[in-house]
């Protein structure tokens, strides 16, 4: 007899919890989501991880860090992961491909970066003919580096070789080398760069108007967002509430990168922490001007292409959020 009404108990507390959400498995959405830099940039990926947003919103995360944009969108396409960190120059090249890929959110819509050169280069002219290295092509380093050259009045290719070098490890020994002259660099980088002579020849910084660009978005296969939209939505809300935490929890997103980036230098912590803590959007919409311009240039690389800004952003969730009150709450003082 006790027997049974312990069990009857166990039954009726299981049904309890499940009945009012309690269970802590109940309504997760299992998903993997990838970021693509271990760098301050990507933060709010980790951030929201590490602070509990995925889980708050209900899904159940597989963070898993794939290097630059271009790999993160052949992920995307092989089914691998659902929702990837991919910036609009690489999404747009994508799609010109032929590539069913969506924007649906860009919590960063500039590309924060410094042009890392050898002491020796003081000028534009010193620049002229001698290499800069990226990661890969069509990736934010790709971007900014054409950006960047183009700021000085240069051209890219023509007047400054562009070469593919790797990750910012295989950046920092081509440097080291001499191999190449300089690097696009994200803000707070060149705090590690010890024992290697440089300057900051020209920064995004620097420009007279706001370089418009994708950066740091939110993209998925149009297939998965059709029948998955409210798992996409759930993405986005977390998103949203770890760039708030971000932008207003310093020493605990300091302790969130310096964990993930398992880099511990205070300088490049603080000055990165500093820089992208300005330039998350409290409404992550898409930017216009800057997915244009990425469309265009990704029609130049390939004649009788069609794209049209409609075929790759779709931000409606964010709309939808904000229309509801959901971002004035996340912010409410």
């Amino acid at each position: 007899m006790k027997s049974w009404c312990r069990t009857l108990l166990i039954a009726s507390q299981i049904f309890v919890l499940a009945l009012f959400g309690l269970n802590p498995a109940h309504g997760q959405d299992k998903i993997k989501i990838s970021y693509s830099s271990l760098d301050t940039t990507n933060a709010i990926y980790y951030v929201a991880q590490d602070y509990g947003f995925y889980k708050k919103h209900g899904l159940d995360v597989n963070l898993v860090f794939i290097q630059t944009t271009t790999i993160s969108v052949a992920s995307l396409l092989a089914g691998d992961i659902e929702i990837a960190n991919a910036s609009g120059g690489g999404v747009a090249s994508a799609a010109v491909g032929g590539v069913s890929l969506v924007t649906v959110a860009c919590y960063i819509n500039t590309l924060p970066y410094e042009l890392v050169v050898q002491e020796s280069v003081k000028s534009a002219e010193d620049l002229k003919g001698k290499s800069i290295g990226i990661s890969r092509v069509g990736s934010a380093s790709d971007t900014a580096a054409h950006a960047l050259i183009r700021g000085l009045g240069l051209e890219p290719i023509k007047d400054v070789p562009i070469l593919q070098v790797g990750g910012a490890p295989e950046r920092a020994a081509a440097f080291r080398t001499g191999r190449i002259v300089g690097f696009p660099s994200p803000p707070g980088m060149i705090q590690l760069a010890k024992g290697m002579p440089h300057r900051i020849l020209t920064s995004t910084a620097d420009f007279k108007k706001r370089f418009d660009f994708p950066y740091i978005c939110v993209n998925t296969t149009k297939g998965y967002l059709a029948k998955n939209r409210e798992t996409v939505r759930k993405g986005v809300m977390a998103l949203i509430e770890a760039a708030h935490f971000f932008k207003t929890h310093k020493e605990e997103s300091k302790k969130s990168i310096a964990k993930n980036s398992r880099i511990t230098n205070e300088g490049y912590l603080e000055s990165s922490y500093n820089a992208m803590a300005k330039l998350y959007d409290r409404v992550p919409l898409v930017t216009r001007p800057g997915m244009e311009a990425q469309i265009q240039e990704a029609l130049a690389r390939k004649p009788g292409a069609s794209l049209k800004l409609d075929d790759i952003v779709d931000d409606s969730i964010v709309r939808e959020l904000e229309k509801s009150g959901f971002i004035d709450k996340v912010y409410k003082p």
